[in-house]
């Protein structure tokens, strides 16, 4: 592979630009399409900037294996990886628990993380409001500045938050009506005046 080709891989190895298109790559190649010219044309059309010396020479190992190309597994995405971090553990299926696993294993910093969201979780489902001082403490000093950004803000308005997970009272209700009043706003597409909007929203299910 040319120099170019070579990239470093999120999980530290040495990795190659074709890694993201070995699915579509191994899905074709078990297809019955083992032209690997063919092969490189369609995976540049889909973003492919590497080399066909690249692609050739990956297809060349799956073709001495003798066996079917193996199934890749796609890459974790940002949102994906978020949702295992801030899902309850038992909530998630066998698949996600192993993946979830995974991605601490390979990000051994995410442990912080994932421990500053279950903690914070445990929380609000208990409405105990009077840990949060310990909490902050404990999110501050993971040194993520993200995490830091975080803490500043909600000592900005403590009380507020503290509040808000102690008691039961909160303001879904009202957002809940103010959602309602735009989606009734947005059905007269901007034409309906005030008088009209009130008799919709007075009147509506």
């Amino acid at each position: 592979a040319t120099p170019e080709d070579l990239a470093p891989a999120r999980d530290g190895r040495r990795g190659s630009r074709v890694d993201p298109f070995l699915p579509y790559l191994h899905q074709r190649w078990n297809q019955g399409c083992t032209d690997a010219s063919r092969l490189f044309v369609e995976i540049r059309e889909r973003g492919f900037t590497g080399s066909q010396r690249t692609v050739r020479r990956h297809l060349q190992q799956v073709r001495a294996s003798g066996k079917p190309a193996p199934a890749v597994a796609k890459a974790l995405s940002v949102r994906r990886a978020t949702h295992l971090i801030t899902s309850h553990p038992d909530h998630l299926d066998e698949n996600a628990a192993l993946r979830r696993k995974d991605l601490l294993a390979r990000c051994p910093e995410l442990d912080a993380v994932t421990a500053c969201v279950a903690s914070f979780a445990a929380m609000m489902a208990d409405l105990d409001g009077q840990r949060l001082p310990d909490w902050l403490h404990q999110t501050e000093t993971t040194g993520f500045p993200s995490l830091k950004s975080l803490v500043n803000g909600i000592r900005q308005d403590l009380d507020a938050v503290t509040a808000g997970l102690s008691m039961h009272w909160n303001s879904g209700r009202v957002e809940g009506n103010v959602n309602r009043i735009k989606r009734i706003k947005r059905d007269g597409y901007g034409r309906a005046n005030f008088d009209l909007l009130r008799l919709q929203i007075l009147h509506a299910d």
